[in-house]
């Protein structure tokens, strides 16, 4: 096998043809040693669609612990006992306005509030949409949140106060999910996506790799994240933590990162892909090759309970392979 079939179906994709199943099976039960056979076409589409030129954002985790949803992956689940996570009620204004002056004045596009917890309060939701209305509006920056599931109502009420794009994972295919969660549903999370959508609101929606799932779950969850026609795609891939029911799997090859990267790429042709948790720790020295796999998108700085890399080092690193940051002017 050669790298002519899935850069011809790349080519066909850009013009509008739609592969069946066959054809994204193909992709995805590619032996993983043949990986770099999928990038010339992940490229192709990455360009075609976006250029050279890759987005930033950045989230800050604005409350934390305490969650009473039992997903196996997360720290922050009050099901597991993890003592060192950190645990706190929803961050003063100063504090959630730090990052947001931060990314106004750097090349970070898109900044965003991640609260732990099954959904916020109606008094939460409150105080988040006074903060959006007060962040500072330059350069612009957009402002997100990650809040868990919602009511359309209250997703308005955010957007009226500036919020443009709504993150919520799916995590893993319907039929994957009761292995990840069990105190709500996989429709629950499509409910809060197309609130989102009836809200008038941008979705970013992805999902966790690495935690058990086979290669039909994934092809699964990138179909669903289509029909959904969600705006950007973050990436994760599990870093497992010490406590969680996940703790004692491995991490990912990186050959099937940037497998799983390229697959997306192909499913999702206009959509953001952004790399985020894992990048670093499970990727490691192949993260420069993400972007070559098929991803204009890159969380920089810290996730939620791991520590993440330093933005002049990913920006050293787009500009080593010849890319540059997207001009904060075309953001939405």
């Amino acid at each position: 096998m050669n790298s002519s079939f899935f850069f011809n179906l790349a080519l066909k994709i850009s013009e509008g043809y739609a592969p069946d199943i066959s054809e994204y099976e193909r992709i995805i039960n590619l032996d993983e040693k043949d990986v770099f056979l999928l990038f010339p076409g992940a490229d192709f589409l990455r360009g075609k669609f976006f250029g050279r030129k890759i987005k930033f954002c950045t989230i800050r985790n604005s409350k934390s612990g305490k969650c009473v949803e039992n997903c196996t992956f997360c720290a922050q689940s009050a099901h597991w006992k993890i003592p060192d996570t950190p645990s706190y009620p929803l961050v003063d204004f100063e504090e959630a306005v730090k990052g947001a002056k931060s990314a106004c004045d750097s090349p970070v596009h898109r900044y965003s509030l991640v609260n732990s917890g099954r959904g916020p309060s109606e008094d939460e939701v409150k105080t988040i949409a006074s903060y959006l209305s007060r962040f500072p509006k330059k350069k612009e920056t957009s402002y997100c949140a990650s809040l868990g599931l919602m009511s359309e109502s209250d997703l308005i009420t955010l957007k009226n106060s500036g919020m443009t794009r709504y993150h919520h994972n799916l995590e893993s295919s319907e039929s994957f999910f009761g292995n990840i969660c069990t105190t709500h549903t996989y429709k629950d999370r499509v409910d809060t996506i197309m609130a989102a959508k009836s809200a008038g609101l941008e979705v970013c929606s992805g999902g966790i790799f690495g935690m058990g799932e086979e290669n039909r779950h994934i092809l699964e969850l990138a179909l669903d994240l289509k029909r959904l026609d969600v705006d950007a795609v973050p990436v994760n891939f599990l870093v497992p933590i010490k406590g969680t029911p996940l703790e004692k799997l491995e991490l990912l090859r990186p050959s099937r990162c940037l497998k799983i990267i390229s697959f997306l790429r192909y499913v999702l042709p206009d959509k953001e892909i952004i790399v985020c948790a894992g990048r670093e720790s499970v990727i490691g020295a192949f993260q420069d090759m993400c972007i070559w796999a098929g991803a204009n998108g890159i969380m920089t700085g810290n996730y939620l309970t791991v520590s993440g890399p330093a933005l002049d080092r990913d920006l050293e690193m787009i500009r080593r392979q010849g890319f540059e940051v997207a001009s904060k002017k075309s953001t939405t």
